[in-house]
């Protein structure tokens, strides 16, 4: 039974140890010459056959020894077995024939400080790349040792070395699938050591799906396969970018000849140093910017392609702005990173953020050259404490003029050779060219984003006795802007419409008529139509508009106080519910051609009755479909998510139904309601107006019987002026009949006069002494809380509301009552 215990940590020395031997060093050794004596002295051996080698204490200077003789060359020596043979001091003893050498100088010319000495572990001597490794120790050991840090405490040097080159290292058990892994590795693939399990499955989740397969073969090794094995993968950054890391690894056996252990090492990758010459770097650099959309994807690309090749321990991209800095992009992506006076405008802009308060850009954007600092070199505010060992300034340039800058900065002092400024000059001007066209991308996405936004509806209403919600999500390809559309629009104290919508294509053209087709279904719905006749009258614009373009729709009407709802369909998928008990099913609406196709096109209506708790949704094709998704298994997907998200947050269930927002080829319209039912439902009275002498006393009459059953009497006086003037003004100004309706909810009154003219009532602008009529509406606006007018089916509604003091109806008015005109 496989452990999953995380294994413990490793300690330097086998960290340390497992480098050397995967370089090919059976044993390193550090020798260091001392003020004012003429010899070399050994501070520190390490490797796995340090018992086997005896290295003598102390060598001369000018002696002929292997490590004298590097130290006074002008680089590293490397001596194979034959060559070693010649040398009589200085080598390993008991002297190994088939043992080569190789002795690194520490220290430019002039200022040496020592020898790095490395025992080859193979007859055949150091191959390139472990050569290369092992220059770059030297080097790192030998910067320690300038820095003061080696020795006194010679016990850390060779570890300390090997871990300011991070280099990690593993022990994996391939029958457990457990792997003992250093914090210098985990720190490269992006994993705490505090979340770390132990497992190897952790570690390759990181790793880019696409070198997955090479590394599946080299971790999990056949039997043919138990040499020594290496390769280059990719892994994700915390960023979002990518890094390059370099594995290498051999196979320890078991008795029987299976596989028992596999250990390896793993080593950043340098990505411009990945090939000898310079124009493959920049074939790299060029089809990763090729594929960077965005700025902040160029910033990544800037940022993997600078700060882990250079070694740098700082990156800071900024636009160039109206003679403004603008950052873009940092990295770390931490505050506590970068100086202190950065922080109050973290990721805004630079601080004193005018070229004008920092001459050390300004003095590189003028010239139009990149500028390298060496450690120690004073400068302004903005930029102290970024690099202190060194910093490099690049204007990035663009079409004749700078499109930004991007800083890098070394924390430890870091040598400027020209190769590096040529490098750093055209990667300069191939980021400048990228940030130019990507700020282009974004301003045109941005624009197609608020041509969107201003075509789809701002914010919903608040609804008495539901809640609803909605979601809008782009396509991910071409212009992000398209035809989805949906709209919540209340027509009255109790009913409410919902629309969702999908004109064909996705362009400027598509989002035009979208926004078209959301303003006339609204403008129908308002004057009142019922939803069939809603969905006619769009369907007629569109074929009358002569476009090219058709559209699809779903329209429902929703009666809040009782949960009655009217479907219309038009060429639309269905809608789904989500009853209360957690059970959904898909509402077989009978549904007519898209909008657009025939003139004369019928849409029949569909019923349905909703219980409190429920929850409707209609949704547009990109949601469910695409094309490697077929309609039916998208609903069904849909469906199941429907039924386990929970109703209680409207908001969370409709981010749980878009699911993965990466799979989208189409954009993606998604509106929601859950159905609650009116907790306090209006009482509600109706009376037809005959059109008689005295039909506006009877109206009165009707009115203060229904306020004494209402128990309000004490707003009788205004209530009763209110229904006087409005029913007077439909008598005596329209024709047809006329309706008075009486609306108790919680402390107000509602009086609604409905008659057969569209013309809603015009208040006088001067009302004088000569006035013969035109003080009604005023006096009815001066006695209201509210007053108004609206359109209905077939004419209009003009209506009042009044502040009571409710003291409880009668039981019996409790139901909605109709009454014709006569006497009472």
């Amino acid at each position: 039974m496989p452990d999953d215990r995380s294994p413990p940590p490793l300690c330097e020395a086998t960290t340390r140890d497992r480098a050397l031997t995967f370089a090919g060093a059976a044993l390193a050794a550090v020798y260091v010459s001392e003020s004012g004596q003429q010899e070399l002295r050994l501070v520190e051996t390490a490797g796995g056959a340090t018992d086997q080698y005896e290295l003598p204490e102390r060598l001369p200077l000018f002696g002929g020894s292997p490590a004298a003789h590097a130290y006074r060359a002008e680089g590293p020596l490397w001596l194979n077995p034959a060559a070693l043979a010649s040398y009589h001091e200085g080598g390993p003893t008991p002297p190994q024939a088939q043992a080569p050498l190789g002795a690194l100088p520490l220290g430019p010319p002039g200022r040496r400080l020592g020898c790095l000495v490395v025992v080859g572990a193979s007859p055949d001597g150091f191959e390139a790349e472990q050569r290369r490794f092992l220059e770059r120790y030297a080097d790192a050991v030998a910067g320690l040792l300038q820095a003061g840090t080696g020795p006194p405490a010679p016990s850390s040097l060779l570890s300390s070395a090997l871990r300011s080159l991070r280099v990690g290292s593993f022990v994996l058990v391939p029958d457990t699938g457990l792997i003992e892994a250093d914090e210098t590795l985990l720190e490269l693939v992006g994993i705490t050591p505090d979340d770390f399990d132990g497992k190897a499955d952790t570690l390759l989740s990181h790793a880019l799906p696409e070198d997955m397969h090479a590394l599946m073969s080299v971790l999990e090794p056949s039997a043919q396969a138990f040499g020594r094995r290496e390769l280059e993968f990719r892994v994700r950054c915390p960023t979002g970018g990518m890094s390059w890391l370099s594995l290498s690894c051999r196979v320890a056996t078991q008795a029987d000849g299976g596989p028992e252990q596999v250990l390896g090492v793993v080593a950043a990758t340098s990505v411009l140093r990945r090939s000898p010459d310079d124009v493959s770097r920049i074939q790299w650099l060029t089809a990763a910017l090729d594929e960077a959309a965005t700025v902040h994807d160029v910033g990544r690309v800037a940022v993997n392609a600078l700060r882990e090749p250079l070694g740098a321990d700082r990156v800071a991209l900024a636009e160039l702005r109206d003679d403004r800095f603008m950052v873009t992009m940092l990295d770390p992506p931490r505050p506590d990173a970068w100086p202190e006076i950065w922080r109050s405008q973290w990721r805004s802009e630079w601080p004193d953020a005018p070229v004008s308060a920092l001459p050390t850009l300004r003095l590189a954007l003028r010239d139009g050259r990149t500028d390298l600092w060496p450690a120690g070199t004073p400068l302004e505010p903005g930029l102290a404490g970024i690099g202190t060992g060194g910093l490099a300034v690049l204007p990035l340039p663009a079409k004749g003029g700078v499109a930004g800058v991007c800083v890098v900065g070394w924390d430890q002092p870091h040598q400027f050779v020209p190769e590096e400024r040529s490098l750093l000059t055209a990667t300069a001007a191939l980021i400048g060219q990228a940030l130019k066209r990507a700020h282009a991308h974004d301003a045109e996405q941005e624009l197609a984003t608020m041509l969107q936004r201003s075509l789809l509806p701002r914010r919903l209403p608040e609804l008495p006795g539901g809640t609803a919600v909605a979601r809008y999500l782009p396509a991910r390809r071409g212009l992000q802007v398209g035809g989805d559309w949906y709209d919540v629009i209340a027509l009255s104290e109790r009913r409410v419409a919902l629309v969702i919508g999908d004109v064909q294509g996705h362009s400027a053209g598509a989002a035009t008529i979208m926004g078209q087709m959301r303003t006339a279904v609204r403008a129908y719905a308002v004057e009142g139509h019922p939803p069939d006749v809603v969905v006619s009258h769009a369907n007629r614009l569109l074929v009358g508009m002569e476009t090219d373009l058709f559209a699809t729709c779903c329209y429902a009407e929703l009666d809040m106080e009782e949960g009655n709802t009217l479907f219309v369909r038009a060429g639309h998928l269905s809608p789904l519910v989500r009853h209360p008990d957690g059970s959904t099913e898909e509402v077989l609406a009978e549904g007519g051609p898209p909008l657009g196709i025939l003139a004369d096109a019928e849409f029949p209506l569909t019923a349905l009755a909703l219980a409190p708790g429920t929850v409707l949704a209609l949704i547009t094709d990109g949601l469910v479909e695409a094309s490697d998704l077929p309609l039916d298994e998208g609903m069904r997907r849909t469906r199941t998510a429907l039924a386990a998200a929970d109703p209680a947050d409207p908001g969370r269930m409709a981010d749980a139904l878009l699911g993965d927002v990466g799979r989208r080829e189409d954009d993606v319209a998604l509106l929601l309601l859950r159905y609650d039912g009116m907790k306090i439902r209006p009482i509600r009275a109706g009376w037809v107006v005959w059109r008689l002498p005295d039909a506006v006393m009877h109206a009165r009459r009707f009115t203060a019987r229904t306020l004494r059953r209402w128990k309000v009497e004490e707003a009788a006086d205004a209530v009763l002026l209110v229904v006087s003037e409005l029913v007077t003004n439909a008598l005596m100004h329209t024709q047809g009949p006329v309706r008075l309706d009486l609306v108790l909810g919680g402390n107000r009154v509602r009086v609604s006069v409905s008659d057969s003219s569209p013309r809603a009532p015009a208040k006088p602008v001067i009302v004088d002494w000569e006035s013969t009529g035109g003080r009604g509406l005023l006096l009815v606006e001066a006695v209201s809380e509210a007053f108004g007018s609206m359109p209905v089916a077939g004419g209009k509604q003009v209506w009042s509301e009044i502040l009571v003091q409710q003291g409880g109806p009668d039981p019996e008015a409790s139901a909605p009552r109709t009454e014709r005109g006569g006497l009472p």
